[in-house]
């Protein structure tokens, strides 16, 4: 019986987006099929996951309340090279907007090309900048040909399979160029012009649905600029016919290779989201609800990490983040039921204080909605809205669709936060029958030569500039030379040591001398250019010197950013009889790439006649060496990470699909970081840092999808050393879940105010707590009703308790899945510690 219901609701959801829809906008709004409407977007990239997490992540995204999902298109992922395209794999862009579809949302498909997104080269294809005369994102004719080539490409594809919205399809809106307002400076002159020519060319294209220009306050009619930034409330569009839309929303923000953890409390982004809507806000995107995982090669930066977890509401592994997932989809709930006030009116901007506003949206009819805000960053204040008094906690907005009753406070916290933990589990060997129960893994080992294997590529006097040699084909290059040195040289009698002095453009670098590595140095995420000098040891005669250069992602926005270098500017050893000797100028031996990339080594299917070498017990801190074991996968259904935390930097394949780039750099220990982040205040990417002396990324993606039941082919290329034996794959699980909730929190059920805005049932304000599928809650480790203090994994009960709490809480929540205790009478001890407002704060594990 209970099917029926299920199957028209899916029916419904299928006609109407197999149903032509006109897309329009005018000053307030899209319009969609003559309906106004204020729409909560979601970003999420297909390339940043895989096709077997798509329909999970669109879903869950669905359920927190939001309308769209939107993604950029990735042109140096789809165009390989001129004219040959991929759309295979995570590539597979249709499938992903079909899924889309099929989940009853919208679509924002930002085309770009250029996309900027932390993504190598910012999307743009590295061969594009070796077509003769060609400069990116300027009134260049080579560059504007392939770029509109390959939009014309994905547009006709789009409309072949039907996928604009009056074609029935989920695409509502579509992005040409990125953030160009930013740089246009750089490009001087031209510049306007190719605005122009970007926004014609687009509008060319007759997708049936409207364009935006992100950033771009030129953007020409019909084109909408938007805003991106973390507050988005104070934005105006260029015209007054174009309504107001937040392309992307920072909900926290990304990670480089060796710097600290940024994060943005959740009750900031609500405030944030909250004022852009009281503001006449009509469509907010998150960027990032889900960011993912920077697969194989494809981060920029340079230095951005293999993960893109964007600290979204999404986690890297699909998980919902908690608070921050559950807090924004009753903040999405709260403003969906002011939808219609906020369309059908024009909104009353009410003083109530120096630092405090109301605004009314009244449509003359009874239907009323109301926004309360206090912008004063430290102080709590109480208000005068319509003769009540309300308390508005510091930086916060109050919800009230009915201008009577707050549904939702930004800065109150109610939906309950989870305990994250990477779980280890041992590397199971995967042989065949008898020799199963074998413990010891059979490693395969193959060392690199340090330096030129077979012949050079070429040779010349002096430095070539890395990227421009490689042209992005891998991440490596080898600078080869040699000295003769004296028998009559001091330091060789000394007992002392000459030092390697070099400096390059970036990224990163291994120094060997005789086939023996004498140090590594790098760059970071916010200066490429580095220096290394380390003491080196020679021999009388011949030294060979080979210096392993690395690129660390490709440079993806700025100014002219595909010119920008790397690799080595100067070599000099001091030290000797003579002094310094400079051997910048010397003649260098040049090969491209490492031998294991030329064989191909990390495809499972490959017969390249690689001798490894096998063993029980591989070697320990080894450099230029590839690791081959195969494994079963780890057991249970949770999300998998590669804890590389004791390998030293390099690339991981499984069944020769990319991990990416590993390297457990640590944070300096001597920089700021915060134990608890204050939400008050506007916030930047340096305001909450965590993790000073840490790994900045120690576990690697590794999707359910890429495992194989048995004889699963696990490679690594490690750089500079490590211990293979301690690998681990860990299991994301989420053993615990908290809550903290007070008596002051909104005391309206938001399921009780009808889309109207009528109606006000009171109920109590009420914990809510739910354990992943097929887990209970198993225990209450603590539960306290008073004024319990502390965070998630660390509450402490204060003076004011009542002794029953934990016994309430057991009595409705053992051995469920999920339960809600309400602050109520019935439940609690509400005479206690009369005068303060007492809060309950459960922490419970799942199993």
């Amino acid at each position: 019986m209970k099917l029926f219901p299920f199957l028209l609701f899916s029916f419904f959801i299928f006609f109407n987006f197999c149903s032509a829809a006109n897309v329009t906008y005018d000053r307030r709004s899209l319009i969609i099929d003559g309906q106004h409407k204020l729409l909560i977007s979601a970003a999420i990239h297909y390339p940043r996951s895989v096709p077997g997490m798509w329909p999970g992540l669109v879903q869950t995204a669905k359920e927190g309340g939001v309308d769209a999902i939107e993604s950029y298109v990735f042109w140096n992922g789809h165009e390989l090279s001129p004219g040959k395209y991929n759309f295979e794999g995570r590539y597979d862009l249709v499938k992903f907007v079909k899924i889309v579809q099929q989940a009853g949302m919208y679509m924002i498909l930002r085309i770009g090309p250029f996309v900027a997104a932390e993504w190598n080269f910012g999307g743009v294809p590295v061969w594009l900048h070796y077509v003769p005369g060609t400069v990116f994102r300027s009134d260049n004719e080579p560059f504007k040909y392939y770029m509109q080539k390959f939009m014309t490409f994905i547009v006709n594809l789009m409309k072949q399979e039907k996928l604009f919205a009056w074609q029935g399809g989920p695409i509502i809106l579509a992005q040409v160029e990125n953030e160009y307002g930013y740089y246009e400076k750089f490009y001087g002159e031209g510049a306007k012009q190719y605005v122009t020519w970007a926004a014609r060319m687009a509008v060319s294209q007759n997708i049936g649905v409207p364009w935006i220009m992100c950033q771009q306050d030129d953007a020409p009619d019909p084109v909408i600029n938007t805003c991106n930034s973390f507050y988005c409330d104070q934005f105006t569009p260029n015209s007054p016919n174009k309504p107001k839309i937040w392309t992307e929303n920072w909900p926290g923000w990304f990670k480089t290779f060796g710097a600290r953890d940024p994060h943005r409390p959740p009750e900031d982004v609500a405030f944030s989201v909250a004022r852009f809507f009281q503001k006449g806000g009509s469509v907010q995107n998150y960027y990032m609800y889900h960011g993912g995982t920077n697969f194989g090669r494809t981060s920029g930066g340079p230095f951005i990490t293999t993960s893109y977890d964007y600290e979204a509401p999404i986690d890297e592994y699909g998980l919902p983040r908690l608070p921050k997932w559950g807090h924004l989809k009753e903040l999405h709930r709260a403003i969906k039921l002011c939808e219609h006030a906020l369309l059908k009116s024009e909104p009353t901007t009410l003083s109530l204080g120096p630092s405090q506003e109301a605004d009314v949206y009244n449509d003359g009819s009874g239907v009323c909605a109301a926004f309360l805000a206090n912008m004063d960053d430290k102080t709590d204040k109480n208000v005068v809205f319509r003769n009540v008094s309300y308390h508005l906690p510091a930086w916060s907005v109050s919800i009230l669709p009915d201008c009577k009753n707050v549904v939702f406070n930004t800065a109150k916290v109610g939906s309950q936060a989870s305990v994250v933990e990477m779980v280890p589990e041992e590397l199971q060997p995967s042989v065949a029958s008898p020799r199963k129960g074998l413990k010891a893994l059979k490693w395969d080992l193959f060392v690199e030569n340090a330096g030129i294997w077979g012949v050079a590529d070429f040779t010349k006097n002096g430095f070539v500039d890395h990227i421009n040699t490689t042209k992005d084909t891998t991440d490596y290059l080898w600078y080869t030379t040699s000295i003769i040195v004296g028998e009559n040289e001091e330091f060789l009698n000394k007992g002392s040591r000459p030092v390697l002095h070099i400096e390059s453009n970036g990224h990163a670098l291994h120094a060997f001398v005789n086939q023996e590595l004498q140090g590594s140095a790098s760059g970071n995420g916010s200066h490429s250019p580095f220096k290394f000098e380390n003491p080196i040891s020679l021999k009388a005669g011949k030294n060979e010197i080979a210096l392993l250069s690395m690129t660390v992602g490709l440079q993806n926005a700025g100014g002219l950013y595909e010119w920008v270098g790397a690799g080595l500017t100067s070599v000099k050893i001091e030290g000797l009889n003579n002094g310094t000797i400079d051997l910048s100028m010397s003649s260098w031996a040049y090969k491209i790439g490492l031998q294991g990339e030329h064989l191909g080594i990390y495809k499972p299917d490959s017969l390249n006649g690689v001798n490894w070498v096998s063993t029980s017990e591989p070697p320990k801190n080894e450099p230029l060496t590839w690791y081959k074991v195969v494994v079963d996968p780890p057991s249970g259904d949770e999300p998998v990470g590669l804890d590389m935390i004791h390998m030293g930097k390099g690339l991981a394949w499984l069944n020769g699909e990319e991990i990416g780039r590993y390297w457990p750099i640590e944070s300096s220990k001597h920089e700021k970081c915060v134990q608890e982040c204050d939400y008050r205040g506007k916030f930047f990417p340096d305001k909450c840092l965590t993790g000073c002396g840490e790994p900045t990324q120690r576990w690697y993606h590794v999707p359910r999808s890429w495992f194989k039941p048995s004889g699963n082919i696990l490679v690594i290329f490690e750089e500079k050393g490590g211990d293979p034996t301690k690998i681990t794959f860990s299991k994301r699980k989420t053993p615990g879940l908290c809550s903290l909730i007070a008596e002051d929190y909104p005391m309206v059920d938001q399921e009780s105010i009808p889309k109207d805005g009528g109606g006000n049932d009171k109920t109590r304000p009420t914990v809510h707590l739910k354990c992943p599928k097929n887990t209970l809650i198993s225990n209450v480790k603590f539960a306290s009703f008073g004024n319990p203090t502390g965070r998630c994994g660390s509450y402490s009960k204060g003076d004011c308790h009542d002794p029953n709490s934990t016994f309430v809480v057991e009595e409705v929540c053992l051995g469920k899945n999920e339960c809600s205790i309400e602050l109520a009478e019935k439940n609690f001890d509400k005479g206690l510690c009369p005068g303060t407002t007492k809060k309950l704060a459960i922490e419970a594990v799942c199993s």
